[in-house]
């Protein structure tokens, strides 16, 4: 049974290469050339970067609302807004999910990944991502536009799809259930090392896979901050082989739980899954900042966040700048 289990996953596999590569009709992960030819066939092309980015340069027709973290979401919870929020927010920027849609931003960013989830989650059913995004189209050389794009506005009446979905009350009742749950944060927050809610550390059971390991080299922005390198191409998604052995203690016939801190970086460890035959993958969309501030869920390698330490950190910080402030002053007074 095992044996064939694996026969059945390299299958699966092999069709999600295809799509990988560009050579199946359906699949969520697409590349420039069919970035093009969804263009041909009148695709709505959704740039879910900032304004001011998508202004400097975008993909000629691209639609725009914004930053998708910001516009679409709470800044406090990172939830979605009321759905009559978002169906005016997407419909006053023409973004049709009745239409085919193709999803792209910056190379890798997982808020594209992102874009490509709240698509599916509000019942968009033609929808792919273009992971290598504006940075694979300058390089092939391809029309940039700063042009205002007009559109019509869209009546949207959206249907969120809650079996995408898990909330923190399931995840709990499922904690020892036959369910698979990857952490795709990175392994400082996975052990609680780097806490970013009121605790620190991850969900029971959890399998840590950090998003970035999808990619051919996940040290590529520190490395590009470094100037170690001259370009994003270390975040193109790895060869499907690399891919497969990545998630290959999994079970792509089982029920699969992603999060991460609120479910962005979650989303592009998602599609991955769904890309490589996941036949259940559910995205936790409130993560750690849902999972962690209920005060009653269980955590392996907790840790709470220190108050008293960051007050004390931000006041030896406000100490320096006053000090730095009144040597200024001083300076500014010896030159007049």
């Amino acid at each position: 049974m095992k044996q064939f289990k694996w026969i059945l996953f390299a299958l699966l596999a092999l069709s999600a290469g295809l799509a990988l590569a560009g050579g199946a009709d359906k699949r969520l992960i697409v590349d420039t050339g069919y970035v093009a030819d969804a263009m041909k066939r009148g695709a709505l092309l959704w740039d879910v970067r900032n304004a001011d980015d998508f202004r400097k340069g975008h993909i000629p027709g691209a639609l725009n609302v914004g930053n998708i973290g910001q516009v679409l979401r709470y800044d406090h919870s990172e939830d979605y807004l009321p759905t009559p929020q978002i169906e005016k927010i997407l419909g006053d920027g023409g973004i049709d999910l009745n239409r085919e849609i193709v999803v792209y931003g910056d190379k890798a960013d997982p808020f594209v990944y992102f874009g490509l989830f709240t698509v599916q989650y509000f019942g968009g059913n033609n929808v792919s991502i273009y992971h290598g995004g504006i940075d694979d189209w300058r390089a092939a050389k391809k029309e940039i536009s700063s042009e205002p794009v007009k559109h019509q506005t869209v009546a949207l009446k959206l249907k969120p799809r809650p079996e995408l979905v898990i909330d923190t009350e399931e995840v709990v009742s499922k904690l020892n259930a036959n369910v698979q749950i990857i952490d795709a944060r990175t392994p400082r927050e996975y052990n609680g090392e780097d806490i970013r809610a009121i605790r620190g550390g991850h969900i029971p059971g959890a399998i840590n896979i950090p998003f970035q390991k999808n990619w051919s080299d996940p040290d590529t922005p520190l490395k590009l901050a470094k100037r170690e390198v001259a370009n994003k191409d270390g975040m193109n998604l790895k060869p499907l082989d690399q891919i497969k052995v990545l998630y290959a203690k999994l079970d792509p016939e089982k029920e699969t739980i992603v999060y991460c801190q609120s479910g962005v970086r979650a989303a592009e460890s998602a599609a991955v899954l769904k890309d490589l035959g996941f036949k259940n993958v559910k995205v936790y969309d409130a993560s750690w900042l849902g999972y962690s501030n209920a005060l009653s869920t269980p955590v392996e390698s907790v840790s709470f966040f220190n108050v008293g330490q960051m007050l004390g950190r931000m006041d030896a910080m406000q100490r320096r700048l006053d000090s730095m402030e009144r040597v200024l002053n001083e300076m500014m007074k010896a030159m007049k």
